[in-house]
């Protein structure tokens, strides 16, 4: 069933971000706590792992429509493209389609519009095994390398690892993370863009708009089973209290960055599951980067990979994670150098 858009929700200056104030405080607190904690912060800081943005030699390169071999670019070079269109796709053969011809076709027409338009879209497969690098092949087929790329992964890293390796290749001026089920509409594009654009202001240009479902929350609790709301409601709460303020859907699949605030977070991220998305705004609000939170058109598909209650209490572990690690040190902000 098709849930209808509500009222757009205003894009709003990031609050001062939570890392900054709280903290010193927790600092201090952790000096405070019984020793059986002592040994869970601990534990939280010693397993932490650096953020992972190698790839093997076979990740590194894209096939043309011809099947010859060439390298992926960079995010740190400068843009070449106007939208870089990261689609993260783990056993999509059969959902994909749906989801790639609406977007090209979208794509496709506006680039025939007045104004120039260059776009790209990257398929990352990431260690599906059904054929969806081979269905995501057809598109490179039909339209070309320069429009349709495909990165393949040789093992299942998770959605934020595939992202964050696509956002990493991309050319675009501006990219956009859209998930391979065509949830959102595609066209609501434009919605995000319109909000990236009203934020003011961009300090070095760097600004990301986020597809909100918030306006369907009253419908979806509605339909939800009791033990469903009660850990969404949990999962949404210690997202406000342990990492993000002042956006009230961080899990929509639909995010638009400029390549400035891609390479700033990207390159600090370390989750790779199903929580990257908190970790990603959590680094964004770190850096006051601004963030515009726009509702868009949303509708359910069948087939999600999200297990609810191993999912949730997984994004619960890295939620807690998430904020001891930065606030113990084994997790550190980077400021990547950009190529002139």
């Amino acid at each position: 069933m098709t849930l209808m858009l509500a009222k757009g929700l205003r894009a709003k200056k990031p609050p001062k971000p939570s890392c900054l104030i709280l903290q010193h405080y927790i600092k201090e607190l952790l000096t405070t706590i019984q020793p059986s904690q002592r040994k869970f912060v601990a534990m939280a800081h010693v397993t932490a792992s650096a953020a992972n943005l190698t790839r093997l030699d076979k990740e590194k390169r894209f096939l043309s429509a011809t099947g010859a071999e060439e390298p992926f670019p960079s995010l740190h070079d400068p843009p070449t493209i106007d939208l870089s269109v990261v689609v993260p796709a783990y056993n999509e053969e059969l959902r994909m389609p749906v989801m790639l011809n609406e977007a090209m076709e979208y794509l496709e027409n506006r680039r025939k519009l007045g104004a120039p338009f260059a776009y790209e879209v990257i398929v990352v497969d990431d260690g599906s095994k059904d054929k969806t690098t081979e269905v995501a092949l057809q598109y490179t087929k039909k339209y070309g390398a320069e429009k349709v790329r495909v990165l393949t992964l040789v093992k299942n890293r998770g959605k934020g690892g595939a992202v964050r390796l696509g956002t990493l290749s991309s050319r675009g001026r501006l990219i956009l993370m859209a998930d391979a089920d065509g949830a959102t509409k595609f066209a609501d594009v434009e919605k995000v863009e319109a909000g990236l654009k009203d934020l003011r202001p961009k300090p070095d240009n760097m600004a990301i708009s986020c597809g909100s479902r918030a306006h369907l929350q009253q419908e979806a609790v509605a339909k939800r089973s009791l033990v469903r709301n009660f850990l969404m409601m949990g999962f949404h709460f210690l997202v406000w209290f342990l990492c993000v303020r002042g956006i009230r859907d961080t899990q929509c699949g639909f995010k638009l960055f400029t390549r400035e605030a891609a390479l700033r977070t990207f390159s600090s991220l370390h989750v790779e599951r199903w929580a990257f998305d908190v970790e990603l705004l959590y680094i964004a609000q770190c850096f006051n980067i601004p963030i515009a939170e726009v509702a868009v058109n949303w509708t359910e598909i069948d087939g999600s990979k999200l297990v609810p209650f191993w999912s949730w209490l997984q994004m619960g572990r890295d939620l807690i994670f998430i904020r001891l690690r930065y606030l113990t040190g084994a997790w550190k902000l980077h400021t990547p150098i950009k190529s002139n």
